[in-house]
């Protein structure tokens, strides 16, 4: 089995050093000073205090690493798009794309049934580059869950969680799917294969939804903006908006908004990725965790005014760090 991890930042560089450390057949693909140190002193990795170092193949040329079984997109949501001819050398007959990004997937309602069938997301897929170029039938779900960071070039320091959950867009438990989990799980990492992956998908993109863009604005760290009397009820505020949203399209939430709160604060003084990218200069990840759940809402003609309100603002703060088109 070739597994490639396109974009081995944080998490696809945790991801990349535990399949090299079960000895899986994994290449990478990165770019700039972090693939040049990982080429030149391999890929490092700090865990629960003790760091592991593993050579691994990486590549910024896709056409370098051949046709791969699973290729692991764990790049930053607008970033996918414009890469999708480019991983065209990664991808024969039966290879599996595997969507770990963050927010509303492109390929959310492929599959679902009901009316909804085949709708195309506009936020997240703006001209069907990943509908048309991918195939949403080659498409495995997945909902990452770890926090890294990447500390310095070919450095990753894990901070906390090791769960990739796998689900089908039709919710089966396929042999693709079922395959993957047991190589993910043979790395020491948690892969349950999920019948109804839409749910959790919601319950992380309410923590995105509201606790990303709010960072972003107030450079607060998750425990105070989880705690803090003024911020506490924007964030819930959102998610309530978010949950009519995604209850119209079947989804069961298995917390309740306070649980999910709660568990953002006990996470501590984290950065969140978007708070990352401000300070960084990175673009910002705002359509797919934001913006597509405004466009869902228009889809279910449910109002999203809070929801509509931070994103203009976040959208604001982006444009004026030249970080946001």
């Amino acid at each position: 089995m070739k597994i490639c991890v396109f974009g081995a930042g944080a998490i696809g560089g945790y991801m990349g050093v535990k399949l090299a450390q079960a000895g899986a057949d994994v290449s990478l693909v990165a770019r700039g000073p972090h693939l040049a140190a990982m080429q030149q002193n391999g890929l490092r990795l700090i865990e629960e205090g003790q760091e592991h170092k593993v050579s691994v193949s990486a590549s910024d040329t896709p056409a370098d690493l051949g046709e791969q079984d699973y290729i692991i997109i764990t790049l930053k949501a607008h970033s996918v798009p414009t890469v999708v001819e480019k991983m065209r050398p990664l991808i024969g007959k039966n290879t599996t794309i595997v969507s770990g990004v963050n927010g509303v997937p492109w390929w959310y309602f492929h599959k679902i049934g009901g009316p909804l069938e085949g709708r195309r997301l506009h936020s997240v897929d703006p001209d069907d580059t990943q509908w048309n170029g991918f195939g949403p039938d080659n498409v495995l779900g997945c909902v990452v869950y770890p926090a890294a960071e990447v500390i310095e070039p070919g450095v990753i320091k894990h901070i906390e969680g090791n769960r990739f959950s796998l689900g089908e867009p039709d919710g089966s438990k396929s042999e693709r799917a079922i395959s993957l989990s047991q190589a993910l799980s043979a790395a020491g990492l948690k892969a349950p294969v999920r019948p109804k992956l839409r749910d959790e998908i919601w319950v992380k993109l309410w923590g995105n939804l509201s606790f990303n863009p709010i960072s972003a604005l107030t450079h607060a760290t998750l425990d105070v903006l989880c705690t803090d009397e003024g911020t506490r009820p924007i964030a819930r505020a959102m998610m309530l908006e978010a949950q009519e949203i995604a209850e119209k399209l079947g989804v069961k939430f298995p917390i309740d908004v306070e649980r999910r709160i709660d568990g953002g604060a006990a996470v501590g003084a984290h950065r969140t990725s978007m708070l990352q990218d401000l300070d960084q200069g990175r673009p910002m990840e705002i359509d797919a965790l934001v913006a597509s759940v405004q466009e869902l809402g228009k889809i279910t003609q449910t109002p999203t005014p809070i929801i509509d309100t931070v994103l203009g603002l976040v959208r604001l703060r982006a444009r004026t760090a030249n970080l946001y088109q």
